[in-house]
């Protein structure tokens, strides 16, 4: 099986003037079987960070406990959290380093730090690429069109929710693999807050 039929999915990653927007549906595909309606593609990793994936949810949690493992070493050696870059270029060099058996996902990296907020996107052998706004995953084509209209730098963490939900229902709309709810994640510097959103099949 291809990793275009393992990719089923709609993720979007904003950067706001007050945090960062992560939000993911919920439906979990294999080829054209729907395995589960309840799955959970975005990760709280430190109280400031994130990652929300495309692809197989088992490559999404094993990466997940990898780098929270390594946030949390490094800021037990160095008495102070890991940057937003740090993290996702730490996630980088463990996907190139595994390019010859990849973890079959699309990865965004999201969070804030004394540097601002700050999002990344990488594809499944680590290509590190920052932006203000991303999209993975099978309906990425869909949400981004949406969101290449509608996305203004300095919009505030409440409109970026709104948008990032907007562009996933978009996606879901056309996409068959994508569905079934919408996790969000809205990260500021003082914490996290984790919402989920029903949506009809």
């Amino acid at each position: 099986m291809s990793y275009q039929s393992l990719q089923g999915a709609t993720v979007v990653g904003l950067v706001c003037k007050d945090g960062v927007v992560l939000a993911a549906e919920k439906r979990v595909s294999w080829g054209r079987m729907v395995m589960s309606r309840s799955g959970k593609k975005v990760f709280v990793v430190t109280p400031n960070m994130g990652l929300a994936f495309a692809g197989l949810v088992s490559d999404m949690q094993a990466l997940t406990r990898e780098a929270t493992a390594y946030a949390n070493l490094f800021r037990l050696e160095n008495n102070r959290p890991i940057k937003v870059k740090a993290l996702a270029k730490l996630i980088s060099n463990i996907l190139f380093q595994r390019r010859l058996m990849p973890l079959l996902m699309e990865t965004v990296v999201g969070g804030v730090d004394e540097e601002g907020p700050a999002i990344y996107s990488m594809d499944p052998i680590g290509s590190l690429i920052p932006d203000n706004f991303v999209t993975a995953g099978s309906g990425a084509p869909i949400a981004m069109g949406l969101l290449e209209a509608n996305y203004i730098e300095d919009m505030d963490l409440e409109a970026g929710g709104e948008l990032a939900l907007n562009a996933i229902k978009s996606a879901v709309a056309r996409d068959v693999v994508s569905g079934d709810g919408v996790d969000m994640l809205l990260i500021r510097a003082d914490g996290i807050e984790e919402r989920s959103f029903p949506m009809k099949a």
